[in-house]
């Protein structure tokens, strides 16, 4: 079986070392015998939702999620129709940010995301979330560790779920408790560090879930 996984704005996007979640979902797709093949789709590319059995979206400097901004809207009915269809997807800080509806950057300036999930993000002044933090997923029972440093401050929807409660951090806004977002088989956190490689039990959780939808595909 091959595994292709889509980078979304890979050349772009890849800050804190972000891109090693990529690289921890190779070694984990391999590890279970699969063949993995991973495309960048990045500025001026089409996104065809059927391509991808896994897509990852990382982070950036507000310069580079500016331009990404505006490039992304050309592929948002496509990511949408993707997410819709149960794909499998990781997002992170600038990731997670551009698939809610709105990001205030830190210096003020609106950028428009693709309205995927029900989130919108505000800036801080001369201000950061940074250090260890530790959340715990209710939907899975799982705990995960990392590292947040955003300027960010991201508030879900109502009827949104999070990716965890926060136990130790700050997390997506220092108001409500709760950190990253979930929806269908959409996984956004702020970690970084990168997040997969300290947390191998979700790297395993988004091959299951990929290989899932593989083998549900095949067999329609």
């Amino acid at each position: 079986m091959k595994l292709k996984i889509g980078h979304l704005y890979g050349n772009l996007l890849n800050t804190y070392g972000d891109n090693g979640n990529l690289l921890m979902l190779q070694y984990i797709a391999r590890q279970k015998g699969l063949e993995v093949e991973t495309e960048i789709v990045s500025l001026n590319d089409s996104f065809n939702a059927s391509d991808y059995d896994l897509v990852f979206f990382g982070g950036g400097q507000d310069y580079e999620q500016l331009v990404v901004s505006h490039d992304i809207q050309n592929k948002a009915n496509a990511i949408k129709t993707y997410i819709e269809n149960d794909g499998v997807l990781l997002a992170i800080c600038g990731g997670f940010q551009l698939l809610g509806h709105y990001y205030i950057n830190s210096a003020g300036e609106r950028l428009e995301g693709i309205s995927a999930l029900d989130h919108y993000t505000l800036n801080q002044e001369n201000s950061r979330f940074t250090g260890d933090i530790t959340i715990y997923d209710e939907k899975t029972g799982d705990t995960y560790h990392g590292f947040e440093n955003h300027n960010g401050r991201t508030f879900l929807g109502e009827g949104a779920q999070p990716l965890g409660i926060v136990k130790k951090g700050t997390g997506n806004n220092e108001k409500d408790n709760t950190e990253g977002a979930r929806y269908k088989n959409v996984f956004c956190s702020y970690f970084h560090g990168p997040l997969l490689v300290r947390n191998q039990h979700l790297a395993e959780r988004l091959i299951e879930l990929a290989i899932k939808n593989k083998e549900k595909k095949a067999g329609e």
